[in-house]
């Protein structure tokens, strides 16, 4: 387990760099495509990525609760839900996070957060409304395990830097300044090769960045199943869960695609085209995996 919490951290520190090379990269075909020789793409391209990393940092929780419509509780909301999560606390060692309630049917949470400190649990009303207790248990442990293996500042900075490549990619193709700029103009070679590259590759990053979120995401909830198995001691109910997900569920439609992978399961609809490119591995998986470790 320290292993894993020493990878993530060395991991969020590569992934933060690859984001900045990505942007700065950007910028810089910008400028070359347009002509522009101060390079005033790769200062705003720095800018950028400089901005996003540090709201991702120190904003992105904040951004993924806000986004997804949780609201704060206290002990005295609801003491049930309280007391699932700070006996499990007690067990791993970890501080008791905020809790949130999502106020939805589907059965869903997520954790997110910079450090196990400043940790935060949302949970929907469905997941408290028709899981059992055992269940209810399985899935806050899953998320705890989360917060322990550090998954949480890692996933949260995945969502925003995501996000912004996306955003970037698209002013980019959109601009005047690329189709407009004196190299296009002149038609000289390099320029011709500049814009094509330049065009590729803003297409090309976002799709990247997708990619390198659904492999990451799809091995880290392997190992929260596995951890929160280990922390109740009860994997069949964690794997209950997962079953009444998958019998019952229904989409999330506050939900945005860039914190989706956060979640505890798919908050879209399902379909076998779309389950191929999820951030989530398929359920049915999830649930074998822990019959398979509580035999």
């Amino acid at each position: 387990m320290y292993s894993q919490i020493a990878s993530n951290k060395r991991k969020s520190v590569i992934l933060t760099m690859v984001f900045i090379a990505m942007i700065i990269g950007l910028g810089y075909i910008y400028s070359r495509a347009s002509g522009d020789e101060t390079y005033s793409g790769v200062w705003i391209a720095i800018i950028i990525s400089l901005g996003s990393t540090l709201v991702s940092y120190f904003q992105g929780d904040k951004i993924a609760l806000w986004s997804s419509g949780a609201r704060p509780i206290s002990e005295e909301d609801n003491k049930y839900v309280y007391r699932l999560v700070e006996n499990l606390c007690i067990t791993s060692g970890l501080p008791v996070p905020k809790i949130y309630i999502i106020e939805d049917n589907a059965i869903n949470a997520f954790a997110t957060g910079r450090k196990p400190e400043m940790a935060s649990v949302a949970i929907t009303r469905g997941a408290i409304t028709y899981l059992e207790n055992e269940e209810l248990e399985g899935v806050l442990a899953h998320e705890l395990s989360h917060i322990q293996n550090y998954d949480i500042r890692f996933m949260t900075l995945v969502a925003v830097m995501v996000g912004s490549i996306s955003i970037l990619a698209h002013i980019f193709l959109r601009s005047r300044l690329l189709f407009g700029g004196r190299r296009g103009r002149e038609g000289g070679q390099v320029g011709g090769i500049l814009m094509l590259v330049g065009i590729v590759l803003a297409i090309l990053s976002p799709l990247i960045a997708e990619l390198i979120k659904l492999a990451i995401s799809r091995r880290r909830e392997f190992l929260a199943d596995a951890s929160g198995a280990l922390l109740t001691r009860y994997p069949e109910g964690l794997a209950r869960a997962l079953e009444k997900i998958a019998a019952h569920n229904q989409p999330m439609p506050e939900v945005s695609r860039a914190t989706a992978h956060m979640f505890f399961s798919n908050p879209f609809k399902s379909s076998t085209v779309k389950s191929l490119f999820s951030t989530h591995p398929p359920l049915d998986d999830r649930i074998k995996k822990l019959r398979e470790s509580g035999a």
